[in-house]
């Protein structure tokens, strides 16, 4: 059966921050992912998921300014320097909390390409999180939600994955994002995650990126064809509930009551 992580960055937002652990635990997750820790020390964070029994999957490198709109810089070129640092600021915190996974976002880009940017700071980039036994991310988003962001396919994704051929370096494969930029999403699961190019997925429901059972996904043949693929990954549930996070788990205590 598929492993769920809550994002606490989407979910339990009508809580504060250090109280969305316990609620997430409270409803029966055993994981949790979310886009940032920079705002916490680590050890506050580590002390929250010991004290919760909860292990944390994933989280974001820096991603520049992103307040400002900035969405990754590891595609722009001239902010290397930036990049280098961005990642080891993440693998302190990687290394903290014990999390096997770091995405790092490429950015946006209104004008040109800059590939050989971004595959020159991922290969450096992997370098350093290889010895460190992190695993780096880097995930396809849809064209509507992030316009110009640099990556939005997942060919693309596995192209830069066999081009620079690192062991560490995986697609984060967002079924949400998938499905708007190209759907087929039975498809695109039981071409890609067999190769053991995937490090993680995310769900959400299409269009309006709320519980995943709500809109054109059939979440429950989605579960079926990852549970057949026998991925052993987290499915981080990265959406933004329609009223209270907890009275909308209905999918996940369905789901878990169907197959317990």
């Amino acid at each position: 059966m598929p492993r769920f992580a809550a994002n606490l960055s989407m979910m339990y937002t009508e809580h504060p921050f250090p109280a969305r652990f316990a609620a997430a635990a409270a409803d029966g997750f055993e994981a949790v992912e979310y886009l940032f820790p920079y705002a916490y020390h680590p050890a506050e964070l580590r002390r929250l998921l010991d004290e919760h029994g909860l292990r944390q999957v994933l989280f974001n490198a820096p991603p520049g300014d992103w307040d400002a709109g900035e969405r990754g810089t590891a595609a722009l070129p001239g902010r290397e320097s930036e990049t280098r640092a961005g990642i080891e600021r993440a693998l302190e915190y990687a290394v903290a909390l014990d999390c096997p996974r770091v995405h790092v976002m490429a950015g946006l880009l209104p004008s040109g390409a800059a590939r050989d940017t971004y595959l020159g700071n991922l290969a450096r980039a992997a370098e350093r999180a290889g010895a460190a036994g992190v695993d780096l991310l880097i995930e396809p988003i849809n064209h509507r939600d992030m316009p110009g962001y640099f990556l939005n396919r997942q060919a693309e994704a596995h192209a830069v994955l066999r081009e620079l051929g690192a062991d560490n370096l995986k697609v984060q494969l967002d079924l949400y994002h998938c499905q708007i930029t190209e759907g087929d999403l039975t498809t695109a699961l039981r071409r890609d995650l067999p190769t053991g190019r995937v490090g993680h997925l995310q769900i959400a429901g299409v269009p309006d990126r709320q519980e995943p059972d709500a809109g054109e996904l059939n979440i429950g043949h989605l579960f079926g064809v990852i549970d057949e693929l026998a991925f052993e990954g987290w499915v981080g549930c990265e959406y933004r509930p329609r009223a209270g996070t907890s009275e909308g788990l209905g999918w996940l205590r369905d789901y878990r009551g169907a197959h317990a």
